[in-house]
């Protein structure tokens, strides 16, 4: 296959591919060099002004996975170079890396990994007809003949492929249903993760990245979303180049590509493989020199919007209302004709899965604290409480338990709508719901970890302490119930203006946009780098259409079916400490409270206690956030036991499989989801009749007595809570680390 790669792209045609991504790169970064003074003028009169969101009542969690395993067991992938599938030991790490090693043994022992992809930009596909699609759609004049041998030919019923529009791909495959299942949450939580690459609390890098992607592309008359907008700076760059380079280069070299179908599309994956790779390490060098050249520019922009910020804004609006005064007449005729009718239609599509998706985050949420208080009655009270609380402090990031939430969202659609306002892909609306989720699962159990342990120190016996955890959990819900109100109202005001101001833009750009030029002579040389007309021009069209997307979400609040609270319910100040709580060191519940498991050995610890060389060995210990309760992973492999051998042909590895099959053992009696046996729950009595009724539906926790196991419901009432946390609410976006020695997959 090497010889392809020599053929197809030799030393003339590798610097024609340089040149043509140097020449988009540049146009590109030119944008970016443009909208970096746009982004720093906003946030540093944003922190001046202090606008900002509505006060969070749930804390957040600095360091949610600090040297934490997400999830670690065997698969088996297929080697392309020597044809043949390989048992593989997988790791997923707290960045959501996949790591492959040849087997445990040699994670171990720090031998270097086999791979580290990185799945941004990636789709997971689970069956070989769903592949052989795609593939026979990305190179035209390639579909095989039926009954002709495939690309690849899995030996199990459970594939799961990596797909990339122009990266390589990874094929794996498992035993059984339920493993394929659950590493398809594993991975889609990487790829959600991953996906999500810009870091949110990058005030200026960020804004500016993605204004500049949006402007280039609308410069190519390409408006709507763009679903390769995903990974960091560099992958989208990458996806941005090959988006015009790729088309150009398959017209080229698609008919000269020999051979049978299947081995054309071998070839043109290994090809355009090779040509991102290129074009990644040519973005990446000239991105790492722009952005270092706007750096450098930065503390003298700075001085100057700091002198300067009054005339800078008196500058902008005069701007702005020369603007407004010559597109409004056009844009309110287009907003009336043309968005305001499907407004609400978006809002309806939109609302339904998200606020059951966010409902199912409460409901899991509830559940699992639920089981916990169960389990801490059954099983001793607070000597078993740090085992617990160790496992529901990584709830957020349990795939396989954050899945019923995340597959809400998945019923999403646009259909027709999403014709009409050329929205390629619902994926990236679905993503971002997703995100939110898991970050209210975490501030959620974050502040109920926070509350509890604050009770803690009273000393409380085993009864009180079921008491406890069912006053903090009711008190955690209320918050909970607003946090997610005010975040899922922004969260489709965002996504309508997502919607509606590219093809606004589109729209009006026949008639308004070559005008545009005229209006930069209304801007003093001085603050040209802070005030650009095109993006004052956008504001103006934004605000034309803002005020009806404000006005639908608003008579959406008052239906009481999506449970959002209408913006006159405020919390009101009752916990003005809880943050202070948060400033302290990270809580380590299996050193604190456990006596055995969750990590820590018995008795209380503080951080300095624990050495250097201990941080480093617990950090080599695969401890996977995603515990399999029922039955060990299939082929573990160990010190005593080595992996299987790799076997050399698809009936091998079948029987190697069905092997593996016969020798598990039969699960043992289930347990409650945190580890009592089934066995142990207690069984309902009859409650006695109480003078007045409980605050909540769910009752006193305690043996013997009946348990009401359903949430309560979020209430449209004033709660009378609040918490002073910071407004600030800095999502995790951390990209694949490259080890030492280790080329780093894509």
């Amino acid at each position: 296959m090497g010889d392809v790669l020599s053929t197809h792209l030799d030393d003339a045609r590798r610097q024609h591919i340089a040149e043509k991504t140097g020449k988009i790169l540049t146009e590109f970064l030119q944008f970016y060099e443009d909208q970096y003074g746009v982004a720093l003028f906003n946030s540093m009169r944003h922190e001046i002004e202090g606008t900002g969101l509505p006060q969070a009542q749930l804390l957040w969690r600095k360091v949610p996975l600090d040297e934490r395993i997400i999830f670690s067991g065997n698969l088996f992938q297929y080697q392309e170079d020597s044809k043949k599938w390989r048992n593989r030991f997988s790791l997923v790490p707290h960045n959501y890396g996949l790591v492959l090693y040849d087997n445990k043994v040699a994670y171990e022992r720090q031998v270097p990994p086999r791979a580290v992809i990185n799945s941004a930009g990636y789709k997971i596909l689970t069956s070989v007809d769903q592949y052989l699609e795609l593939i026979g759609n990305s190179l035209p004049g390639t579909t095989a003949k039926s009954g002709s041998a495939p690309i690849l030919k899995c030996p199990t019923q459970f594939p799961l492929i990596l797909w990339h529009p122009y990266a390589r791909h990874y094929y794996f495959c498992m035993m059984t249903e339920a493993e394929q299942d659950k590493w398809q949450a594993v991975l889609q939580d990487c790829i959600r993760h991953c996906n999500n690459g810009i870091p949110e609390d990058s005030k200026v890098e960020g804004p500016a990245f993605t204004d500049a992607i949006r402007m280039y592309r609308q410069s190519k008359e390409l408006y709507g979303t763009w679903e390769m907008l995903c990974g960091n700076e560099v992958q989208i760059l990458s996806n941005l180049v090959m988006e015009e380079l790729g088309p150009e280069l398959k017209a080229e070299l698609g008919p000269r590509l020999k051979g049978k179908p299947q081995e054309r599309q071998r070839q043109w994956i290994q090809i355009s493989d090779a040509v991102y790779r290129m074009v990644y390490e040519q973005a990446k060098a000239r991105f790492e020199e722009v952005l270092s050249k706007v750096q450098q520019m930065r503390p003298a922009m700075q001085a100057v919007i700091r002198t300067d910020m009054d005339q800078i804004i008196t500058s902008k609006e005069h701007l702005a209302s020369k603007i407004r005064a010559f597109i409004l007449p056009k844009a309110e005729v287009c907003v009336r004709n043309h968005v305001q009718p499907y407004i609400p239609s978006i809002l309806e599509a939109l609302m339904v899965p998200t606020s059951q998706g966010f409902t199912e985050v409460r409901d899991v949420f509830f559940k699992e604290v639920t089981d916990m208080n169960l389990n801490v009655i059954n099983e001793g009270g607070i000597d078993k409480l740090g085992e617990y609380m160790e496992k529901l402090s990584r709830l957020a990031y349990h795939p396989l338990k954050m899945q019923s939430c995340y597959e809400k969202m998945e019923s999403l659609r646009l259909d027709g709508l999403q014709q009409r306002f050329d929205v390629s892909s619902t994926s990236v609306f679905k993503q971002r719901a997703q995100i939110h989720m898991r970050e209210q699962m975490d501030n959620a159990v974050y502040t109920f970890e926070t509350l509890l342990h604050q009770e803690l120190g009273k000393g409380p016996t085993k009864e009180e302490l079921c008491k406890s955890i069912q006053r903090v959990l009711e008190r955690v819900l209320k918050k909970y119930d607003y946090d997610s109100s005010s975040v899922r109202k922004r969260f489709f005001r965002e996504a309508l203006l997502q919607v509606s101001i590219p093809f606004l833009l589109k729209k009006l750009a026949p008639t308004c946009k070559s005008e545009l030029p005229r209006f930069q002579e209304l801007i003093f040389e001085d603050f040209a780098k802070f005030i650009l007309v095109e993006n004052t021009y956008e504001e103006v069209v934004l605000q034309t259409v803002m005020k009806d997307i404000l006005q639908a979400v608003k008579e959406a609040a008052v239906q009481r079916k999506h449970n959002l609270y209408r913006d006159s319910v405020v919390m009101h100040n009752s916990d003005p400490n809880l943050h202070l709580l948060a400033e302290g060191a990270p809580i380590d519940w299996g050193e604190e409270y456990s006596n055995s498991g969750g990590g820590g050995g018995p008795g209380p610890s503080t951080p300095e206690a624990a050495t250097l060389s201990e941080k480093r060995r617990r950090a080599k210990q695969v401890v996977s956030v995603v515990q399999d309760e029922e039955a060990g992973l299939p082929f573990e492999a160990s010190p005593e036991s080595p992996s299987p051998a790799s076997p050399d042909s698809v009936t091998e590895i079948q029987g190697l499989l069905a092997q593996g099959l016969r020798a598990e053992s039969p699960p043992p009696a289930s347990p409650l989801p945190n580890g009592a046996p089934a066995g142990e729950t207690p069984q309902p009595e009859a409650v006695p009749e109480a003078s007045s009724p409980p605050a909540s539906p769910l009752q006193h926790l305690l043996p013997g007595k009946a348990v009401d196991l359903g949430p309560p419901k979020p209430s449209d009432q004033e709660t009378g809570e609040q918490v002073s946390s910071p407004s600030s609410h800095p999502a995790l976006h951390t990209t694949t680390e490259d080890s030492a020695g280790v080329q780093t997959e894509f």
